[in-house]
């Protein structure tokens, strides 16, 4: 039968060796405090074992208040960066309602240019509320209504020209048809006063421009850039209001008229706002004042 005994032995001297070594370094400890071991053998054992104690004792717990205070601060930096975070999301909200607010302004204050070039004609702000599904506003529906004065033909603007008339009217809305939606318009040369029809084109206003023709083949020259307008003879759009900017024009085949394309004066992708002349062309003819 085996025995342990020589394994116990071994664990009873290990334990003997290590209450001495804890004595040996409590004495040297102790000695280190109440005697002087600036010399002697004592100062030598005290180099081997007391002074590297010390000095690991004062590392580790050197060591362990710099942990603390680096978590502590790490805390406290979470903390900050959160509330950084909460304060840079609150600054991109704000940054982002103050361009939408620039926008707005700049918008309405395009309309506040129309209206002053149009202060002969009585007008009443509205709100773009739906349109016809397409990426253009050819047909729209507007906020404003009978109960606000509007009625059927009336004129309507934005920003710096025509954008169509009322073709129907409800309570509290009605239905703007653009220029743009394949509509004829009696227009003219701003300068030159002749004549021509400006005419909507789906298909044309992809390529951002509208087509007017029928302009006599005279000795007046037309210039890229020059304005179109609305002319004194149409029958339901009031004279002058800016239709666009001539882009191209040409010689017809029959020698005797021109045509070309006009870039409008509304951006027919971004209506938001309008504004309503709330009287008619029919409404200056019936009062002796056509235009």
């Amino acid at each position: 039968m085996k025995t342990n005994k020589p394994n116990k032995q071994k664990k009873f001297e290990s334990k003997y060796w290590l209450l001495a070594i804890a004595v040996i370094c409590v004495v040297c400890m102790g000695a280190s405090f109440f005697a002087d071991i600036k010399s002697g053998p004592l100062r030598v054992i005290a180099d081997y074992t007391v002074i590297p104690m010390q000095k690991g004792i004062n590392m580790i717990g050197t060591w362990i208040g710099d942990v603390g205070e680096n978590f502590a601060t790490l805390k406290e930096v979470q903390k900050e960066n959160e509330k950084l975070k909460e304060q840079n999301e609150t600054l991109k909200m704000e940054n982002s309602q103050l361009q939408q607010k620039s926008v707005e302004l700049d918008r309405f204050y395009e309309l506040y240019k129309m209206d002053q070039n149009t202060s002969d004609y009585p007008k009443v702000g509205a709100r773009v509320i739906a349109n016809n599904g397409s990426n253009w506003f050819t047909s729209f529906i507007i906020d404003k209504g009978s109960e606000d004065g509007i009625r059927e033909d009336m004129n309507v603007l934005s920003g710096s020209g025509l954008v169509g008339i009322v073709t129907e009217v409800r309570k509290h809305s009605s239905t703007v048809r653009s220029i743009i939606d394949e509509v004829n318009v009696s227009a003219m040369v701003m300068t030159t006063f002749d004549q021509c029809i400006v005419s909507g084109d789906l298909k044309l206003i992809n390529d951002g421009v509208i087509k007017f023709e029928q302009l006599p083949n005279n000795d007046n020259e037309v210039a890229v850039g020059e304005q179109i307008v609305t002319s004194n003879i149409s029958s339901k759009y009031l004279q002058g209001l800016l239709i666009g900017y001539v882009s191209d024009v040409k010689v017809d085949s029959n020698n005797l008229t021109r045509s070309g394309y006009i870039i409008p004066a509304v951006d027919f992708k971004k209506l938001q706002e309008v504004m309503v002349i709330t009287t008619t062309k029919q409404d200056l003819i019936d009062n002796g004042n056509q235009q």
